[in-house]
C-alpha cells in the first residue's frame, strides 16, 4: 500500500504537495484489524484518528435498548475519529471493522503540528463540512426509502450490479448499515427468496439475472 499516494487522493488531503504527504505519512502508522474487532469503543478516551486503507468499518452508536445504530460505513481512503482533535477528546461512536482492514493511524498531537499550515487546516475543515451534509443525506435516505429498495441501493453502491456476490459482512451489520434491525432483514429475505428475486447460502448471494434491468436506484 503507497500511504503517500492514498493520502494525495483522499478527499481530506487532496491538494496538498507531495512533500506534505510525506511529512503525514512519517508521522503516522499502518495497523491491521481482523474483521469484527472493536477499534474503539463509544465514550472512550481517545488520542488517534484513522484513514481507512483497505476493507470496511463500521461505525456505530448505542441505543438505551441495547441496539447498535449505524452511523455509517466507512470505505477505503475515507477518515473517522477525526472529532477528537477538536471537539472532545472522547469517541462519540464505537467503531468496529465490518471486514479485515488496514488502517492509517495518527495521533492527534502530531497532527495538530500538521494544522498550523494554514491550507491544511482549510482543507480539513472543509472535510467535516461534508460529513455533515452525509449525515443529513442519511436522515432523508432512511425516510424517502423502504427496506427493500434500502437493501438493494447498499449492493448497488458497495458491490455494484451483479447475479452474484460474495458479502463479508454480516447481516446484522447489513441491517444497522441500511437502517433496520436484523429481524426485518430476515424477514425481506424470506420474501425476496420465495419470490425468486435472490438465493442467499453463506456468503454467496445469487440474484435473478433480469432483476437489475428491471430497477430504477438511480
Amino acid at each position: 500500500m503507497n500511504i503517500e499516494k492514498l493520502l494525495e487522493n483522499s478527499e481530506l488531503f487532496k491538494g496538498l504537495s507531495g512533500d506534505a504527504a510525506k511529512k503525514i505519512a512519517a508521522v503516522g502508522s499502518l495497523v491491521n484489524v481482523i474483521q469484527n474487532k472493536l477499534i474503539f469503543l463509544e465514550g472512550e478516551k481517545g488520542s488517534s484518528f484513522y484513514i481507512l486503507t483497505e476493507g470496511n468499518v463500521r461505525l456505530f452508536k448505542s441505543a438505551p435498548d441495547g441496539r447498535e445504530i449505524t452511523v455509517k460505513l466507512v470505505g477505503p481512503g475515507e477518515m473517522f475519529a477525526e472529532v477528537i482533535l477538536f471537539e472532545i477528546d472522547r469517541y462519540p461512536v464505537s467503531a468496529v471493522a465490518a471486514s479485515d482492514s488496514r488502517l492509517f493511524s495518527m495521533h492527534r498531537s502530531s497532527f495538530n503540528a500538521l494544522l498550523d499550515q494554514a491550507d491544511f487546516r482549510n482543507e480539513f475543515i472543509s472535510v467535516l463540512m461534508k460529513k455533515q451534509r452525509y449525515l443529513a443525506d442519511r436522515i432523508l435516505y432512511c425516510s424517502a426509502y423502504d427496506v427493500e429498495e434500502r437493501f438493494f441501493r447498499f449492493l448497488d453502491e458497495h458491490y455494484g450490479r451483479r447475479s452474484s456476490y460474495e458479502i463479508a459482512m454480516t447481516k446484522k451489520d447489513i441491517a444497522s448499515t441500511i437502517g433496520t434491525i436484523p429481524e426485518t432483514l430476515s424477514r425481506l429475505i424470506q420474501r425476496l427468496t420465495r419470490r425468486g428475486i435472490i438465493k442467499w447460502e453463506g456468503s454467496t448471494l445469487k440474484i435473478d439475472e433480469s432483476f437489475w434491468e428491471r430497477q430504477n436506484y438511480d
